[in-house]
């Protein structure tokens, strides 16, 4: 169960990673959030931008690094539904803030 953990950690730990570049990226080029995007977004400020998606990504891994503490625990325990279903809301979450808050901010009327 301890590396089922770690494994979920190391995972966790990208997105906090990819958060912590984005808020440091100075790129010119917004990043797109959706896959296979052809267009990154149209944009008013790409530093705030990058910023407030790398606030996202950094909130996404450190909620999904504690929902996967029931790994710590027993095996075949009730716990993972947490984990399960915890993961599934913070997932539709994520799309959720970043269409409703971050995208309306940010994207050129």
């Amino acid at each position: 169960m301890v590396i089922a953990f770690i494994i979920w950690a190391l995972l966790s730990f990208c997105f906090i990673g990819y958060g912590i570049y984005l808020m440091c990226s100075n790129r010119e080029v917004p990043v797109g959030f959706w896959a296979n995007v052809k267009e990154p977004p149209q944009v008013t400020d790409v530093k705030a931008y990058h910023k407030a998606l790398g606030k996202l990504w950094c909130g996404y891994g450190t909620v999904l690094l504690l929902l996967g503490l029931p790994f710590l625990g027993q095996q075949n325990s009730a716990g993972f539904i947490i984990t399960i279903l915890g993961t599934c809301w913070a997932s539709v979450g994520l799309a959720i803030i970043y269409s409703i808050g971050i995208l309306n901010k940010y994207q050129k009327k």
